[in-house]
């Protein structure tokens, strides 16, 4: 793959909204630019546990085996509905005293089928040492879209509060991270059939 395709099939990939991107642009909303920045570390290092030992080791693995791919979507789309969950009856004072943790977006971004997308289909099957250069592409262009989301969030922030009401953006982000996890549930056991 050319690193300008690879770079543009990445961007488009972390620009559709999903879990993380979600999560990043709630805390955008909730607790502004500067104190969500943290979070990416979080979102990086979520990815790069996935990509680096799917792309080199267990992608024959996979291949071979597709019930554990199934069995990862599923937990993927429970962590997700649980993440929406939370979300949803969260307080309306409970977004300040407890903002989203890098180990939320750590954990959520493990499960998101993202990272198998981009260590699959995306990343070059080559040894680690050859994939370095890309992974550091890969971090590179994770930290900007990151940033965006979280920037898209911040100016949620600005808008006035009182038609839009506190509790409303997290609402929003409990409905697409319920929508996300039944797109993936529903992609998993239609894969079964």
């Amino acid at each position: 793959m050319q690193p300008l395709t690879f770079a543009l099939a990445i961007l488009l990939l972390l620009a559709t909204p999903g879990p993380t991107n979600t999560l990043l642009w709630l805390s955008g909303a909730a607790v502004g630019m500067r104190r969500s920045l943290p979070l990416l570390l979080g979102e990086l290092a979520g990815y790069l546990t996935v990509i680096v030992p799917v792309a080199v080791l267990a992608a024959p693995l996979l291949s071979a085996h597709p019930s554990i791919g199934l069995v990862l979507k599923l937990a993927a789309a429970g962590w997700i509905l649980f993440m929406a969950h939370a979300l949803w009856t969260m307080k309306a004072h409970g977004a300040s005293e407890r903002p989203i943790a890098p180990g939320q977006i750590f954990v959520t971004t493990l499960l998101n089928p993202k990272a198998l997308i981009i260590a699959l289909v995306i990343m070059p099957q080559v040894g680690l040492q050859a994939m370095l250069p890309w992974l550091l592409g890969f971090a590179a262009l994770t930290l900007g879209a990151g940033s965006l989301w979280i920037a898209t969030g911040t100016l949620l922030a600005l808008l006035p509060r009182r038609p839009v009401g506190p509790r409303l953006p997290r609402r929003i982000a409990a409905a697409c991270l319920v929508a996300f996890s039944f797109g993936i549930a529903g992609s998993a056991l239609a894969s079964m059939i």
